[in-house]
């Protein structure tokens, strides 16, 4: 997404297939904003009516055409391979969407005068932790071509900074939920299991649950963007509630919210999954005045509400709300 920047964040993206799609509410505040998406996965109906839109892969050449016409100051680069499955299966796609298609924005970037990218990294990038809970100076050794994608992309933002003199920020998102997050394929634990409890499905724990996780709301991500695109220069950042979560107790929850008794199937450990993460969010809170809100269960309540509704809810609140997601890759999988 890119923009002129000064916008409040409008509670209506879509993440799906590694794609955050944010939109920006602001013409009579005097923003202007733009959305770049292939739509592979992401939906039309997301966007906000003020947002021009155009339809365009971010490996494509033309990119930097849309750049050029538009003359954005902030880009949101929030596109991105985002299945660990997918990038074990097929390492060659996702370095091509994930670093090709990021070396791509950021020639476009330079090239139209933009003055900063805020950039959707991962808690991925860590691999299995050292220590608890994770900070920005804990040793980043991922253990799947997802989480190196990511990795990557930071050293070469740090390259683009230090040669072209294009800024940057990075967050390092823990696993994002929310209303409108889509439940195909390899979706975020929350929305497969809302999605299948509430079709009387029987959901799937992989390996033996006790795996955590650090749940964060769409709507403290859409916050922690917003801060960054006036804040925190050229530096990486922990973007998560710094509480785990383990997929046992998530899913005791849901059922609790969703007021149903099924016993989940259990199966093996994924490759790639890993035993527990969670982040330590003081930086981001000094540097950037960030701090999540949305406590697990409230998050989980609107969550388990707008699923209910087969409807995409929007809470603006301070001015934003960002939806939906992944965990360890943005909300990735349980």
């Amino acid at each position: 997404m890119v923009c002129r920047w000064g916008a409040e964040l409008e509670d209506s993206c879509d993440r799906r297939g590694g794609i955050y799609r944010l939109t920006y509410r602001g013409p009579a505040e005097g923003h202007d904003v733009s959305v770049v998406d292939n739509l592979v996965t992401g939906k039309i109906a997301n966007l906000a009516k003020q947002a021009r839109f155009h339809q365009i892969d971010i490996r494509a050449p033309g990119l930097r055409d849309v750049l050029a016409a538009e003359g954005p100051e902030v880009v949101f680069h929030e596109a991105a391979q985002m299945s660990v499955k997918v990038s074990t299966d097929r390492p060659i796609y996702d370095a091509e969407v994930n670093v090709l298609g990021l070396l791509n924005l950021l020639e476009a970037c330079t090239a139209s005068g933009v003055r900063k990218v805020v950039f959707a990294s991962s808690g991925a990038t860590y691999g299995n932790p050292l220590y608890l809970p994770i900070d920005e100076v804990h040793p980043q050794l991922p253990g799947a071509p997802y989480g190196i994608t990511k990795m990557v992309t930071e050293h070469y933002l740090r390259y683009y900074a230090q040669d072209r003199g294009l800024q940057y920020t990075s967050l390092r998102y823990g696993n994002v939920y929310g209303p409108r997050q889509d439940a195909r394929g390899e979706a975020g634990a929350v929305a497969i299991f809302i999605t299948q409890l509430l079709q009387r499905g029987v959901p799937t724990i992989h390996w033996d649950g006790e795996q955590v996780r650090d749940y964060i709301h769409v709507r403290d991500i859409a916050h922690a963007n917003l801060a960054a695109a006036t804040a925190g220069d050229n530096c990486c950042y922990c973007i998560g509630t710094g509480v785990g979560t383990s997929v046992n107790q998530l899913y005791a929850l849901l059922t609790e919210l969703l007021e149903v008794q099924v016993e989940p199937q259990r199966s093996a450990r994924r490759a790639g999954d890993l035993r527990a993460a969670y982040f330590n969010n003081a930086r981001a809170e000094h540097d950037l005045g960030w701090s999540p809100h949305v406590a697990l269960r409230d998050g989980l309540e609107e969550t388990v509400d707008a699923f209910r509704r087969g409807l995409e809810v929007t809470h603006p609140v301070a001015g934003a709300a960002l939806v939906s997601a992944e965990p360890g890759d943005h909300g990735r999988r349980a």
